[in-house]
């Protein structure tokens, strides 16, 4: 069964920049999405961003937006989230996800149970 590889994780000081990675390969049905999720300590995973790709449409959630870039690389089956001016509250498990739903692509953003696989996360974390 395919799974989602994240790579590009690591430790910041507030205002620094990361850029984590998702190489999705193997997959044996249609990709509409790729998207990242993120879950801190004690919260609920948020879903921060989004590519469809029958039209490329992207989502950025608002706690991100202006901050995060998502794209990709569709010769590559890979998906990227540049994260610029990190801060504290961005620590947390970042996690890839691929879905083969046309239900993927909400106006409010990525929806989990819509998403059957994941990666295995990457760690972010912005020290103060």
């Amino acid at each position: 069964r395919a799974v989602p590889v994240e790579s590009g994780g690591g430790s910041v000081p507030t205002g620094g920049s990361l850029r984590l990675s998702c190489v999705a390969s193997g997959y044996t049905y249609k990709i509409f999405c790729m998207a990242w999720f993120r879950q801190a300590p004690g919260e609920e995973r948020e879903g921060v961003a989004n590519i469809y790709y029958s039209d490329n449409s992207t989502f950025l959630s608002d706690s991100v937006k202006g901050r995060f870039t998502v794209s990709q690389d569709n010769a590559k089956n890979t998906l990227f989230l540049q994260m610029n001016s990190l801060q504290p509250e961005d620590t947390a498990m970042y996690y890839c996800a691929v879905s083969g739903s046309v239900r993927c692509h909400d106006p409010r953003g990525p929806r989990s149970p819509y998403f059957g696989s994941w990666g295995q996360g990457t760690q972010v974390t912005v020290s103060s």
